[in-house]
């Protein structure tokens, strides 16, 4: 079923040409307020400083093929895993889906012609990017040794790196997110198309409405402490630093307080995702769509509450202990009401195992095992053996990377059509989707039994009775990186010999699929009026799409 009735018919020929025909100059991309062309720049953007974090990943691996540190020296390799850290975090994970996918969806998702803010959403790109510079330029400089979580008093007064700049960089690429964020906001209130309710909207924009509202709400508090931190490096104000009348354990508090919602700001987007790819290659109304779109909103506010449970080892009172542990159990109960409304959707459907679908079932098995392994993080007793071992890695890892990176995957094939408007080879994008999640799992699942067998983080040496585990990743590594490269590899191939798509190969769902592919500048030609829900994927609907699609 088609989710909207156009006030008119589409006409015959274009009116207006498609967005990657509106001018190619580099001035009309670098100045551009197209919400598309700016979810582009941010494509680019990631994906470049996903390969600098990737490689810092690799160098790592090899180091540890060995049990002896003979490749790096002890401080290089706390730069690598400093540099692979805060790259991967505040400049692919976090803008990955939002920035990319969010700012390309969103307003064709709810039938507007571009965000509310265009020349505000276009600063945040340019915010972002100088971020990034001045991230690179502490990489490039030396680079930064104290991890990518800044731990004081040695980020804030007794490392010898460029801790400054590598703060500047986050803190500039933080007001970017806080400005993305509320252009979100303001766009969902204020220019969904007539007949849009909010019970109307894709599931997509209620995950990215509850990552909006972190990111305005979290990420001041992000600033304000690396802020704090560099007062405290430059001028020597007592605040973390004991020695100076300072409380190193006010930077924890302060730190996870934006960093636990921050693990929600990476992986909503790609519920979101998952949660418009279940239903369409399924062929089944998605189960519970009230549930799931409230326990977006319930994650988030929970997301919140959790922050302590980082900090079991660095002295709160057992009470405390017991609060955060309770409310960390608690945060698992909307996140798995997603996954088993998924799993329902899934059940007795038409399931089609397409690239995008590949992609989807792959986030479901590793987000469930890194969500019930973080149930062990979250009982004290368990945490005081797992905390700074491998298995905080693994887990890490579980949620982030077959979290968010396989949602980003799986949205970036399902949508590639319509932000192309060509066809990537299907057979190569299934291989590439099973060659993730093997060189995925081998890479990581080792590393819980090495936490488990108390094998500590961020050392570049280590015992020999480690080693065999540590072959594995380092070969599961080297088939990740396989997976992650032949997309980049077809994707560009598509651009020049892929088939032209149409307006909606999947026979899918939603406003975006209702303009041509790639869309116009402005979207639609007409304003759509919406008259029924996002996820009608009934018998007789799916019968007159065959129809249609047959002649």
């Amino acid at each position: 079923m088609n989710i909207i009735e156009e006030t008119h018919p589409p006409p015959p020929a274009k009116l207006e040409p498609d967005y990657l025909e509106a001018g190619h100059t580099v001035r009309s991309w670098l100045l551009t307020t197209d919400h598309k062309r700016i979810g582009l720049l941010y494509l680019f953007s990631i994906i470049f400083f996903f390969f600098i974090a990737a490689v810092a990943a690799g160098i790592m691996r090899l180091e540890l093929l060995t049990p002896k540190g003979d490749l790096v020296l002890s401080e290089t390799y706390s730069k690598l895993f400093t540099l692979h850290g805060v790259i991967m975090v505040w400049f692919f994970l976090i803008p990955s889906i939002p920035t990319v996918l969010g700012n390309f969806l969103i307003p064709m998702m709810i039938g507007a012609r571009d965000v509310a803010f265009p020349k505000l959403n276009l600063l945040s790109w340019y915010l972002f990017m100088a971020g990034g510079m001045f991230a690179l330029y502490a990489i490039i400089a030396g680079g930064v040794d104290t991890g990518w979580t800044f731990y004081t008093p040695y980020s804030s007064r007794y490392s010898n790196s460029h801790v400054i700049e590598m703060a500047t960089g986050i803190f500039l690429s933080g007001f970017g997110s806080i400005l993305t964020g509320l252009n979100f906001i303001i766009t969902v209130h204020k220019m969904r198309a007539p007949g849009m309710t909010w019970f109307r909207l894709p599931l997509f924009i209620w995950s990215h409405y509850a990552t909006s509202l972190i990111l305005v709400l979290a990420t001041p508090v992000l600033a304000i402490t690396l802020l704090l931190m560099a007062l405290e490096r430059i001028w020597g104000i007592g605040i973390f630093d004991p020695r100076i009348g300072g409380d190193p354990v006010l930077f924890q508090h302060l730190f996870w307080f934006y960093s636990h919602p921050a693990v929600y700001i990476m992986v909503l987007p790609s519920m979101a995702v998952i949660s418009e790819l279940i239903p369409c290659f399924s062929r089944k109304q998605i189960f519970g769509y009230k549930f799931i779109a409230f326990a977006s909103l319930a994650i988030a506010f929970l997301g919140f509450l959790v922050w302590g449970h980082h900090m079991f080892v660095a002295g709160p009172s057992v009470y405390a202990g017991l609060v955060f542990s309770l409310l960390s159990f608690l945060v698992a109960i909307p996140s798995a009401i997603k996954v088993f409304n998924w799993t329902a959707t899934l059940h007795r459907g038409s399931i089609s195992f397409e690239t995008p679908m590949l992609y989807a079932l792959g986030f479901i098995g590793l987000f469930s095992l890194g969500g019930l392994t973080g149930l062990f993080l979250a009982a004290l007793g368990a945490d005081v053996h797992l905390t700074d071992t491998y298995f905080i890695i693994a887990h890490f890892h579980y949620i982030m990377v077959g979290g968010t990176v396989l949602g980003f995957m799986g949205g970036m094939h399902f949508w590639w059509p319509k932000i192309t408007g060509r066809m990537y080879p299907e057979k190569m994008g299934q291989l590439a989707a099973l060659v993730t999640f093997i060189g995925f799992n081998l890479t990581f699942f080792p590393q819980f039994i090495l936490g488990y067998l108390g094998m500590p983080r961020r050392y570049h040496a280590y015992a020999p009775e480690y080693q065999v585990y540590n072959v594995l990743s380092t070969a599961g590594a080297s088939i990740l990186a396989v997976g992650y490269i032949l997309p980049v590899i077809y994707f560009i191939w598509s651009l020049h010999k892929g088939k032209k798509a149409p307006a909606n190969p999947w026979n899918a769902t939603g406003l975006e699929w209702q303009t041509p592919s790639p869309p116009p500048v402005h979207n639609f030609y007409e304003t759509p009026l919406v008259v029924k829900g996002p996820y009608d994927y009934s018998p007789e609907e799916e019968e007159r799409k065959l129809e249609e699609r047959h002649g």
